[in-house]
């Protein structure tokens, strides 16, 4: 498909099978909740389904150099979904904002070790790493302000691509099950970082017009990494966001993103939901936040479904 087939408006219906895939997600957000306790969450009916674990660890790369996409809120809802079956996840926050921080409740302040002195000053990866409040399989490696001088910083330092990949080679303390790097909006030296890091990325992909926009720079990026710096990277996972099914624009980015990227594409998509903007301003995730949301469920059917694919995965 070509960047401009990308962006024809549609000039027919919802597709049926989109339409049918999001006949269960219709919103139905039109009171504010109490946050409950995560103790409490019974988020779907397979709630007590038991979720394989991987082979191997998988280190999951979540990258768009676009904005707004959801990729930290597709990073710490796939991290707490995964984690409440089991599995023992670490998010690291690569974003000099510190979003992904701030929806787990992680303490992030300028004077607070973080990634930052990871990559810049070799500090091991352990001594920056917090669990999550009332998450016990779920830990988090935050991010500050500091991060946004680190693409310079970085430019002069000797291996400046593979710090990261360093820095999780030796980390030990815990057994985890995954690791999801939430990145900046950019394809600068942090990014990077987070692809030689990796065996995987996960690109989350808006249902918007200008959805496949710039994607093209990202899959050569990956490219480039795979070889010369990581010739195991691949895009394992592409991930629609912001589904309004009320529209015929989205079904027609579905379809093309489909087309496009084949069964990379999970099946579950992401609608758009007020409680998955409301959740972080509690220092929670979707989840936890009101897990019988069109948007926690959405997040928790593609959390299986990213742990069914990846049973197998042993890179």
């Amino acid at each position: 498909m070509t960047r401009s087939d990308a962006l024809i408006p549609p000039t027919s219906g919802d597709s049926p099978p989109v339409r049918e895939a999001m006949s269960s997600v219709v919103s139905r957000e039109t009171s504010t909740p109490t946050p409950p306790s995560p103790s409490l969450v019974g988020y779907s009916s397979r709630s007590q389904e038991e979720w394989p674990r991987p082979a191997r660890r998988r280190v999951i790369t979540i990258a768009n150099q676009k904005g707004g996409v959801g990729k930290t809120t597709t990073a710490v809802n796939l991290a707490a979904a995964l984690s409440m079956h089991n599995q023992r996840v670490l998010v690291i926050d690569l974003d000099p904002q510190g979003n992904a921080s701030t929806a787990l409740s992680i303490e992030h302040r300028g004077d607070v070790p973080s990634v930052y002195q990871v990559l810049i000053e070799g500090m091991p990866l352990a001594e920056i790493v917090k669990p999550v409040p009332d998450m016990p399989n779920l830990y988090c490696a935050p991010a500050t302000i500091n991060l946004a001088g680190a693409e310079i910083e970085l430019v002069s330092m000797v291996a400046r691509e593979s710090r990261l990949l360093k820095a999780i080679n030796e980390f030990k303390e815990i057994e985890l099950d995954y690791i999801f790097i939430d990145c900046p909006p950019s394809l600068g030296l942090l990014t990077v970082n987070a692809m030689v890091a990796a065996a995987e990325v996960l690109i989350p992909i808006q249902c918007e017009y200008y959805a496949l926009e710039g994607l093209s720079q990202l899959l050569q990026n990956v490219e480039l990494v795979r070889a010369h710096l990581n010739p195991k990277l691949s895009v394992s996972t592409a991930l629609l966001t912001m589904y309004d099914g009320r529209t015929r624009l989205a079904a027609q980015v579905a379809e093309d993103v489909r087309a496009h990227f084949g069964d990379t594409v999970l099946r579950t998509v992401i609608p758009r939901s007020v409680r998955v903007s409301e959740a972080p301003s509690y220092g929670q995730s979707v989840i936890t936040y009101d897990p019988g949301s069109s948007g926690a469920m959405a997040y928790a059917d593609a959390a299986r479904e990213i742990a069914f694919r990846g049973a197998s995965v042993t890179g």
